[in-house]
Order: structure tokens, then C-alpha cells, then sequence
């Protein structure tokens, strides 16, 4: 029984902490008036046609704005354990979009081979909705009883 319990915890602590670094990347962007996502996508290594066009003048404000409310919210969903699985999947595919200005093959970054956080945050997410994280001590538990919701959680 112990054993279960601990497996219990450590799923509540990696997703409160997963949580927690998407929220506050999320929310410090929002407070920011300042911030932008044009910088980082102009200087885009792979793709950077595609990540040019993200940041022309009619497309960075929209993306301006997914980003900083996706990761806040994606942040919210993983603490409170809300639609975990809808947000894990849009989250990996966030953190996939993420990966590839910097990738300048094969280095993911000045130090990563391939590999950089990016992909471990898309494992860690992906392993979320595979054993439904956020019906331990989550609120996933509560709506997956409600008809509406009992696809996305």
C-alpha cells in the first residue's frame, strides 16, 4: 500500500512542478507588456521560413498571445489537474514548436545533442495523459462524471 501511495505522490509532485515552471513561464510573459516572441523566432535554425512568418507584423501578435496564455494555462490545467489530457497534447505540441528554431542539427542548443528540455517536456507530458495524471488528486476525477467532459479528460 505504501508503495502505491508513494507513486501517488510522486505523480502529484512531478505534475505540480511541471505545473508550476509552464505557469510561470506563462504568466511572466503576460505581466510583461514588453515581451515578444519575435526575437526568438526570427533567429530560428531550422524551419526559419515557417518561423519568420510566425513573427511577420500580422501574425505575432496572435502568436504573442498563444503563447503567453497557452503556457499559463497549460501551467493551470497540470497544478489543479483540469483537462490534463487536452492540455498535455497541446502543450507537447507547444514544447515541439519550441524545439526546432534552436535545433541546428544535431545540437538542440549550445549544450544538448539532439535531446534538450524541450523533448523531455514533451515525454513528461505525453506520460501524462497516458496514466492520466490528472485523476490523481486532480480534478480530472470530478469531470470525467460529467458527460461533457468525459472525452477530454
Amino acid at each position: 500500500m505504501k508503495n502505491k501511495n508513494a507513486k501517488r505522490v510522486l505523480l502529484l509532485l512531478t505534475r505540480l512542478s511541471m505545473g508550476w515552471i509552464f505557469f510561470y513561464a506563462g504568466i511572466t510573459k503576460v505581466l510583461n507588456p514588453e515581451w515578444t516572441a519575435a526575437g526568438f523566432l526570427k533567429g530560428a535554425k531550422t524551419f526559419n521560413g515557417f518561423y519568420s512568418w510566425l513573427a511577420s507584423d500580422g501574425m505575432i501578435g496572435f502568436v504573442n498571445f498563444l503563447n503567453e496564455w497557452g503556457l499559463t494555462l497549460l501551467g493551470v490545467s497540470l497544478i489543479l489537474g483540469a483537462l490534463v489530457k487536452l492540455s498535455s497534447y497541446c502543450g507537447a505540441l507547444l514544447m515541439l514548436l519550441y524545439y526546432f528554431p534552436s535545433l541546428d542539427f544535431p545540437m538542440a542548443g549550445a549544450h544538448s545533442f539532439l535531446i534538450d528540455e524541450h523533448i523531455i517536456y514533451i515525454l513528461l507530458l505525453l506520460f501524462f495523459v497516458f496514466v492520466k495524471a490528472g485523476r490523481i488528486y486532480g480534478l480530472d476525477e470530478k469531470l470525467e462524471k460529467m458527460k461533457f467532459f468525459e472525452k477530454l479528460v
